[in-house]
C-alpha cells in the first residue's frame, strides 16, 4: 500500500525484467479478457429503424467507442503480468479511485476498461521494464438507469447486476410495462460517450415478430430509455404488446370514467379478468391468464349500454405522458355485427369512456344491442293496474310490451280492459311521453301495438267500463252492499270472468 517498504522489490524487479525480456515476444497475446457478462456491448447491427424511414444512428461496433466505463463501486481486478505482489482486486471508491502498489491512489472512474490498463502501465514504467497490466471487471457496480415516456411507472431505476447484464427490455419492465400507446418501432437509447450524448434507436417490434435480440441492448450506469407515443393506435398491435413479457401488465387495476348512454355513468375501478388458456399442445389441462381491462367491461359495470347508445360512435379520450390527449374512435357496433374483437380496445390508466346519443335505433339492431354482453342484464319495468301480480318487474332489455304484461301475471280478467294499455316513458331529454297502445298478443315484436319497452318504464292497465262503474257505485252506495252482486251478475253474461 501507499508509503508501505517493500525491501525485495530491487532484486525482484530485476530478475523480473530480465525474465520480462525473454518472454516479450509472446506476452502480447498473454493479456487476460474479461468476462464477456461483466462489459456490456452495443450490437453493431444498424437499427432496424433506419430501413424504415426512421432517422437513427448506426450502432458502432463494442470495440470502438462502447467499451464499459469504470466508476465508484466497480469491483475490478488488476494483473500485472507475472508479479502476483502488484496485483489485486479492488473496488473503485465513490471518489473514483484505488489504492495500487507503489503508485498510490490512482483515478479510474470515467475510464474504459482499457484505458485503465494504459493508464496503469504508464504508471508501473519507472518500476518494472515494459509493465503489462490487465484490468478486469469483476463486479458491476448498481446501474442508474432513467426509463421516460409510455410506460406506466417513468423515473429513475437502480439496478444491481447479477450474472446477467440488464437489457432495455428489463428496464421497461421494471418501470411497469408499456402503455397502450407506446411506439415500440423508435425506442431511444440515450448514452453519454466520450463526453458527447449519442441516441440509439432500437425497433422492438423486430424482438417480438422475428426474435432479432439485436435489438434488445445491453443498458450501462447513466443510460437514458425513451419509449415515444404513437399518433395512430393498431388495435392489433396493442394485443401482441399485451402478451409480450414487457408489454402491457395485466395485474393493475385502473381507473376510468364512463359517461353517456349508460345506466350508471360515473368512475369506475376496472379490474383485469382471468381466463383459461391451454397449458400445451398435447394435453387439455388449462390455465389461468389475465387479461388487460377491456371497453366492454367498463361498460358493464357502468350498468350497461342504453337503447338509445350510438355505438358506432363511442369515443375513448386518453391522455398520454407528454400531456396531450387522444381520441380514440371505436365501432363496437362492428364487434356485434362482424365479431371484429379489435374494437373492444385494451384501456389505460385515466380514460373516459363516452357514450354518444344515437337520432334512432333500428327494430332489428336494437334486438342486437340488447343481447350484447356490454347491456344490462336487465330491466326494471313497472306494471300497475289491473294485472294479477303488479309492481315492477325485471326483464330483459328490449323486451316486447306483451311479455311484461305476462310477466306481471297477466290481466284480472273480471277488471283489466284488455282492449288497451297506457305507456309512460322518461326520455333521454328529459320530457315524458304518454301514448295509449292497442293491444294485440298475436303481434310480432316491435310492432306498433307491441313495443320493445326501456329501463324504467310505465305500464298503466286500466279498468274495463263495467268494473270502473261498479266500483264507482261501491264507493257511493257502499253501505247498501247490493250493487256488487249486481255486477257480478252482469259480468256473467259479458263473459268479463
Amino acid at each position: 500500500m501507499v508509503g508501505q517498504v517493500f525491501p525485495s522489490y530491487p532484486v525482484k524487479a530485476s530478475i523480473l525484467t530480465l525474465v520480462w525480456l525473454l518472454a516479450a515476444p509472446l506476452s502480447a497475446f498473454a493479456q487476460p479478457i474479461a468476462p464477456k457478462k461483466t462489459v456490456p456491448t452495443l450490437s453493431n447491427t444498424p437499427s432496424p429503424a433506419q430501413t424504415s424511414g426512421v432517422s437513427a444512428e448506426r450502432v458502432p461496433h463494442p470495440n470502438q467507442d462502447t467499451d464499459y466505463i469504470l466508476g465508484g463501486g466497480d469491483g475490478i481486478t488488476v494483473t500485472v503480468f507475472q508479479v502476483p505482489e502488484f496485483s489485486g482486486q479492488y473496488l473503485i471508491l465513490v471518489d473514483g479511485t484505488i489504492s495500487a502498489p507503489l503508485v498510490g491512489r490512482v483515478k479510474l472512474a470515467g475510464l474504459t476498461v482499457s484505458q485503465a490498463s494504459q493508464l496503469l502501465s504508464q504508471l508501473y514504467t519507472p518500476y518494472l521494464k515494459r509493465p503489462f497490466v490487465t484490468v478486469n471487471v469483476t463486479t458491476p457496480r448498481p446501474l442508474q438507469i432513467a426509463v421516460a415516456g409510455e410506460v406506466n411507472s417513468p423515473g429513475s431505476y437502480t439496478l444491481t447486476p447479477g450474472g446477467q447484464t440488464p437489457l432495455v427490455t428489463d428496464l421497461i419492465r421494471e418501470a411497469g410495462g408499456l402503455t397502450t400507446v407506446a411506439d415500440i418501432s423508435q425506442v431511444q437509447l440515450r448514452r453519454v460517450v466520450n463526453g458527447k450524448e449519442k441516441t440509439w434507436t432500437l425497433n422492438l417490434w423486430e424482438l417480438i415478430q422475428q426474435g432479432n435480440l439485436n435489438q434488445d441492448l445491453t443498458v450501462r450506469d447513466g443510460d437514458v430509455i425513451v419509449v415515444p407515443t404513437k399518433e395512430n393506435i393498431s388495435e392489433v398491435e396493442t394485443r401482441q404488446l399485451s402478451d409480450a413479457n414487457f408489454g402491457i401488465r395485466a395485474d393493475q387495476e385502473l381507473n376510468v370514467a364512463v359517461v353517456g348512454e349508460v345506466y350508471r355513468p360515473g368512475a369506475y375501478k376496472v379490474t383485469p379478468q382471468q381466463v383459461s388458456v391451454a397449458a400445451g399442445s398435447g394435453t387439455t389441462a388449462q390455465s389461468a391468464k389475465r387479461q388487460p381491462p377491456r371497453l366492454s367491461l367498463a361498460l358493464q359495470l357502468a350498468g350497461g349500454i342504453k337503447p338509445l347508445a350510438d355505438l358506432r360512435q363511442i369515443e375513448v379520450r386518453r391522455f398520454n405522458r407528454n400531456t396531450t390527449q387522444q381520441t380514440i374512435k371505436v365501432d363496437l357496433w362492428n364487434l356485434l355485427a362482424t365479431g371484429d374483437i379489435t374494437q373492444d380496445i385494451i384501456l389505460q390508466e385515466g380514460d373516459t369512456i363516452v357514450v354518444p346519443t344515437a337520432s334512432e335505433v333500428a327494430p332489428a339492431e336494437s334486438q342486437t344491442l340488447a343481447m350484447a354482453s356490454f347491456a344490462p342484464l336487465t330491466i326494471k319495468v313497472n306494471v300497475v293496474g289491473e294485472v294479477l301480480r303488479p309492481g315492477v318487474v325485471d326483464v330483459q332489455p328490449d323486451t316486447p310490451l306483451n311479455q311484461a304484461i305476462m310477466t306481471a301475471g297477466g290481466f284480472d280478467k273480471r277488471r283489466a280492459n284488455r282492449s288497451e294499455i297506457v305507456l309512460i316513458r322518461l326520455n333521454p331529454n328529459g320530457t315524458v311521453t304518454k301514448r295509449k297502445i292497442p293491444i294485440d298478443f298475436a303481434a310480432g315484436i316491435a310492432g306498433e301495438n307491441n313495443p320493445p319497452l326501456r329501463n324504467n318504464d310505465i305500464v298503466i292497465v286500466n279498468r274495463n267500463g263495467i268494473t270502473a262503474t261498479t266500483d264507482t257505485l261501491n264507493t257511493v252506495l257502499s253501505p247498501l252492499g247490493t250493487i256488487s252482486g249486481f255486477a257480478n251478475f252482469v259480468n256473467i253474461f259479458t263473459g268479463n270472468n
